[in-house]
């Protein structure tokens, strides 16, 4: 059974309302969290890129790239959990897992129902709640992966 219905939450999986990248984020995390996440990618087999700048590197140890110095480019790691969607996820800071996904690959029941199984996915593994908001609008989520009710819920209101 869907943790949301397509029609329920369209409009704002709308691009050209939300954005085209909403913020996505785990608060209160740490390098460890980080690590939980990265091993989870591996474990899953989910096709991935971890880049510096415009060159592919192999995959750090969190506390590596989050020890980087002040000044250095903040590195990005790309994953793809399906075929069609991109999660791409900026190592800014250990306190917070931020990432991005580009709502015009999450278009349709099918595309929502893969969304909120990787968001799931990542929120069980890691224990905590994972928050979507619109792009440039940090929080104001409109839709949770709750870890209290163990499934994606739909927040309401921008």
């Amino acid at each position: 059974m869907s943790d949301l219905l397509w029609r329920d939450v369209k409009e704002y999986f709308d691009p050209d309302v939300t954005g085209s990248l909403p913020d996505l984020r785990v608060p209160h995390t740490s390098a460890a969290d980080w690590q939980t996440l990265l091993d989870l990618v591996v474990e899953r087999g989910w096709s991935h890129e971890y880049m510096a700048g415009a060159t592919g590197l192999p995959l750090p140890r969190a506390t590596d790239v989050l020890a980087r110095p002040l000044d250095a480019e903040c590195p990005q790691l790309r994953v793809r959990p399906t075929e069609n969607m991109l999660a791409i996820f900026r190592f800014l800071a250990d306190e917070e897992i931020d990432f991005d996904v580009d709502l015009r690959e999450l278009q349709g029941q099918k595309r929502l129902d893969l969304f909120c199984d990787f968001l799931r996915t990542m929120g069980r593994r890691l224990g905590k709640s994972v928050f979507m908001d619109p792009e440039g609008a940090c929080g104001h989520p409109f839709l949770a992966f709750d870890a209290e009710a163990d499934r994606v819920v739909f927040l309401g209101e921008r």
